[in-house]
C-alpha cells in the first residue's frame, strides 16, 4: 500500500437541486466520513477537505466547488477523493473516463461507496468503467422521458408553471388526462393593463422598426417591467419573440409549418381566438444566460389561452428583428476611445459609452465624446447628465498615472494611504465577524442547555417553552450565519498585500516610462491593470483604484505636486 502520511482525503458531494428529502449533501458527507473513518482512520476522516455542489446536474463538468477540487488536486497531494454514489461525479462516460484517466497518471485513487469501487485496484477501475456506461445511459433515458412527457403536455396546450409572460397569470382550469391519469392543469389569463401594454409594445416597434427607439418611447413613458423595473433592449426583444401572444390563425398555421416545428395541433384547432404555447423554446444551463433553440426543435401547439397580437403582425416582427440583427455589424464603433467600460454615469450609475463624430481636432484625431447609456436611451427623459470630452478625458486620465508613475514619493504615499483605507476596512470588518462568532457560539450553548433540560421536563407544561426558545435561538444563528458570509465575502475584497501593491507600484512606474510607445489596446489594458472604476459627475472624474468593490476613492495629490489634478474639468462645453 502506497505512502499516504502526507496526502489529505476529498470528500465530494452534489445534488441537483435543494430538496430536504433523500441524498441531500449533508448525509453524502456524513457516509463518505464513516467509510474512511472504517477504512483508514478517525483522524483523517476529520481532516478530510470537503467540496459541494448544490444546484448542479451531473450532465458535464461545469460546477464550481468540483473545478475548484480539480485544481487544488494540482497543488494539494490528494490520497483519494470519495463519493456516496458514482453519478454524484458524472453521468457522461467521456467526461468520467478523462478524469479516471486523469487520477490514475497522479495517483490520486478514486472511491465510491455506494457501488463499493475503489481505482486503487484492476477490478474496480474495470468495474467503474461499466457502471459509468449504465449512468450515462440512464441520463440519456431520463432525457427521452423527458421529451416524451413535453409531446404528451403539448398536446393539452396547458401552462406548466414558472414566471408569467408579461400580460398573463396562472389561473386553474379543469383538469386535463395525460398518459390516462387525471391531473389538474393551469391555463394562462388576461391581465387588461399588462396586455395592453403588450400591444403598445408590438405596436411601436412595427412604427419605429427599432428596439432602441421602441426602448426610448418605454422609458420616456416611465413604463415598467412585470417586476417592476425599467425595460432593456433585452427585455423588449423577450416579449416581441414570445410566441404566447400570437393568435392561433391561419398565418401562425402556416409559419409555423413552414418554420418545421413539431406541431401538436390540428389545422382546424387554429380558430383565430386562442393563443400558442411553445415548449422546448429554451437551453438552461446553470449560471448562464438562457439560449433560444432553433425553432424546429420547439413543441407546439395551441394554447387554452386568449391571443393578442395576429400571426400576421407577429411574422412580420421577427422577419424585422432578423434585419435589424443582419445590419447591426454595421453600427460605428469609437476604435480610439479608452475608458469604455470603466467610466459612469455620477447620476443614474450607468455605463458612459463613446460616441465617435466626423470632425477632427487639431492633431487629426477624430473627435468623440461621452454618453451616459441611459441619457441615449431615454432621450434625455431618465437622465441628462451632460456628455464628457472624450479625447481630453482619455488624456487626463492618462497623464494622471504617467506622473503619478514616474513620481515615486508621491506614488508611495498614495499607495500607502489607499493601503491605509483598506486596511481600516478590512479591519472594522473583522472586529465584526468576530463579534458575530462570539454570539453564535453564545446562542449554540444555550441550545445545547436547552436540550439538556427538554429531557427533564418531558411531559410537563415547560416542555412546549423549551421547544420554543430552541427554535428562536436557531432561527436568530440563521440571521447570524447570513450576516457573517456577508462580511466574510467584503473582506476578500480586501485582501490586497504588501506584495501586491509592490508590483502595482513597478507596474505604474513602468507605465509612465513607456506609455507613448504603446498602442490603443495596450493603453486599454494598462489603464485596466490599475483603475477600477472612474465617475463622472459633470464636470470632474472620480477616478478608483485597487479596490473591487469602489469604497476607496484614490486620495488626490497635493498642490505642490507637479502632477495634474486628478478632478480637472474635462466636460464637453469646457475650454
Amino acid at each position: 500500500m502506497k505512502d499516504r502520511s502526507t496526502k489529505r482525503y476529498v470528500i465530494y458531494s452534489r445534488k441537483s437541486k435543494f430538496t430536504g428529502k433523500g441524498e441531500s449533501i449533508e448525509n453524502q458527507i456524513e457516509l463518505c466520513r464513516q467509510y474512511i473513518t472504517a477504512h483508514y482512520s478517525q483522524e483523517e476522516a476529520d481532516a478530510a477537505l470537503v467540496y459541494e455542489d448544490e444546484g448542479f446536474s451531473g450532465g458535464n463538468l461545469e460546477r464550481p466547488q468540483f473545478k475548484k477540487m480539480m485544481k487544488d488536486s494540482q497543488e494539494t497531494p490528494f490520497a483519494a477523493i470519495v463519493v456516496y454514489r458514482l453519478d454524484r461525479i458524472s453521468r457522461n462516460i467521456g467526461d468520467f473516463a478523462k478524469l479516471i484517466e486523469d487520477l490514475g497518471k497522479r495517483k490520486i485513487d478514486f472511491i465510491s461507496i455506494r457501488e463499493q469501487f475503489d481505482t486503487s485496484s484492476p477490478m474496480g477501475r474495470a468495474m467503474m468503467y461499466i457502471a459509468s456506461v449504465f449512468s450515462q445511459l440512464e441520463r440519456e433515458t431520463i432525457a427521452e422521458r423527458i421529451r416524451d412527457n413535453m409531446h404528451e403536455l403539448a398536446k393539452t396546450g396547458r401552462w406548466l408553471g414558472g414566471t408569467t409572460p408579461t400580460g398573463y397569470e396562472s389561473e386553474s382550469i379543469t383538469s386535463v388526462t395525460v398518459d390516462g391519469k387525471t391531473r389538474k392543469a393551469c391555463k394562462l389569463k388576461i391581465i387588461p393593463d399588462e396586455i395592453d401594454l403588450v400591444k403598445r409594445i408590438f405596436d411601436k416597434f412595427l412604427e419605429t422598426q427599432s428596439l432602441t427607439q421602441t426602448d426610448a418611447f418605454l422609458l420616456q413613458g416611465k413604463y415598467r417591467t412585470k417586476r417592476g423595473k425599467a425595460f432593456t433592449r433585452f427585455a423588449i426583444r423577450g416579449i416581441l419573440t414570445n410566441p404566447v401572444y400570437m393568435i392561433a390563425d391561419e398565418a401562425a398555421y402556416e409559419y409555423l409549418t413552414e418554420k418545421g416545428v413539431e406541431l401538436f395541433s390540428d389545422r382546424s384547432d387554429f380558430d383565430g381566438r386562442h393563443g400558442i404555447m411553445a415548449y422546448n423554446r429554451t437551453l438552461q444551463q446553470p449560471g448562464k444566460a438562457h439560449q433560444e433553440k432553433p425553432m424546429e426543435e420547439w413543441i407546439v401547439s395551441v394554447g387554452k389561452h386568449e391571443g393578442v397580437i395576429p400571426g400576421a403582425m407577429w411574422i412580420s416582427v421577427q422577419k424585422l428583428l432578423e434585419l435589424n440583427k443582419s445590419k447591426s455589424y454595421r453600427k460605428p464603433r469609437s476604435n480610439v476611445a479608452l475608458l469604455s467600460g470603466l467610466l459612469v454615469c455620477g447620476r443614474c450609475g450607468d455605463y458612459m459609452r463613446p460616441k465617435l463624430t466626423s470632425r477632427t481636432n487639431a492633431s487629426g484625431e477624430p473627435i468623440y465624446t461621452y454618453m451616459c447609456a441611459m441619457k441615449e436611451r431615454s432621450r434625455g427623459h431618465v437622465c441628462d447628465m451632460k456628455n464628457a470630452n472624450g479625447n481630453t478625458l482619455d488624456s487626463k486620465v492618462v497623464d494622471f498615472l504617467m506622473k503619478l508613475g514616474k513620481n515615486s514619493e508621491e506614488m508611495a504615499r498614495q499607495i500607502t494611504m489607499t493601503k491605509k483605507i483598506i486596511q481600516g476596512n478590512r479591519e472594522g470588518c473583522d472586529a465584526q465577524i468576530a463579534k458575530i462568532k462570539s454570539q453564535i457560539e453564545e446562542k449554540e450553548s444555550g441550545i445545547k442547555a436547552l436540550v439538556l433540560s427538554l429531557a427533564k421536563a418531558a411531559g410537563s407544561n415547560t416542555e412546549q417553552y423549551i421547544i420554543q426558545q430552541v427554535d428562536e435561538l436557531h432561527g436568530e444563528i440563521e440571521v447570524l450565519k447570513k450576516r457573517l458570509q456577508e462580511l466574510e465575502s467584503i473582506t476578500q475584497k480586501h485582501q490586497l498585500s504588501d506584495l501586491e501593491f509592490d508590483i502595482i507600484q513597478q507596474l505604474l512606474s513602468t507605465f509612465g516610462e513607456n506609455l507613448v510607445d504603446y498602442s490603443v489596446e495596450q493603453k486599454r489594458a494598462a489603464i485596466r491593470t490599475f483603475v477600477k472604476r472612474i465617475v463622472w459627475d459633470g464636470e470632474n472624474a472620480h477616478i478608483y483604484l485597487f479596490n473591487d468593490d469602489g469604497d476607496c476613492e484614490y486620495p488626490e495629490p497635493t498642490d505642490d505636486w507637479d502632477g495634474g489634478d486628478s478632478k480637472s474639468p474635462s466636460g464637453e462645453d469646457s475650454k
